[in-house]
């Protein structure tokens, strides 16, 4: 099964988007399964209850530092990520990409989770 959708499919078997992106990818990081998803159990609806990042965009950070970490800051490497997810889903923040203020949705959950898993890729081919 394709990365993305198995992350959906952990989204959609009691996992929030964070948790779902980060499962995704277990198999490139060296902690356990429990661990992982300990790690996401508090960034479901974003962080701070939709008011802040998207979950999914929150776990595919967490993925790039938990894989790739190499004893320094990585902020060039998550400023990319979090640009190439809002191009793609059309916000960074939980509520907007959800149109809680604006009754316009901007992204699924389940399109936010894709992308998710398709930034830590796109990353990984720039490298």
């Amino acid at each position: 099964m394709e990365r993305k959708e198995k992350a959906v499919e952990y989204k959609h078997n009691g996992y929030n988007c964070c948790q779902a992106v980060l499962a995704a990818f277990s198999d490139e990081i060296e902690l356990p399964d429990d661990m992982l998803k300990r790690m996401g159990a508090a960034f479901g609806f974003g962080m701070g209850g939709m008011e802040g990042t998207c979950g999914a965009l929150c776990g595919a950070e967490m993925v790039l530092g938990l894989r790739d970490y190499a004893g320094k800051p990585m902020p060039v490497p998550a400023k990319a990520m979090l640009e190439l997810f809002k191009n793609k889903s059309g916000a960074t923040i939980c509520k907007e990409l959800k149109g809680i203020d604006s009754g316009k949705v901007l992204c699924s959950c389940d399109d936010c989770v894709r992308y998710g898993v398709e930034v830590v890729m796109d990353i990984e081919n720039l490298r």
